[in-house]
């Protein structure tokens, strides 16, 4: 497999993984933590030093509506237990 078709899989995959996440308000990110080891936050944080790491400024706010689909605060009220 070449490398750019290794990447938009992986892509496709990152997508899918967000779209299941978005989907999935029932599951808490402490229950992703305790479980998975790892949450819908460090989800976040990972696509933020990504982005650093290409010269892309992105804050950690940016990073979480991506991945939570609206902003944070928004979605911890609306599905935070």
């Amino acid at each position: 497999m070449d490398e750019g078709t290794q990447v938009d899989l992986e892509a496709a995959a990152f997508r899918r993984l967000v779209e299941h996440l978005r989907e999935r308000t029932d599951v808490q990110n402490i229950d992703l933590m305790e479980l998975g080891g790892f949450c819908r936050n460090c989800l976040s944080r990972w696509y933020r030093e990504a982005a650093e790491q290409r010269g892309i400024d992105l804050s950690d706010p940016q990073a979480r509506e991506i991945v939570y689909g609206m902003p944070y605060d928004a979605w911890k009220s609306k599905h935070q237990t």
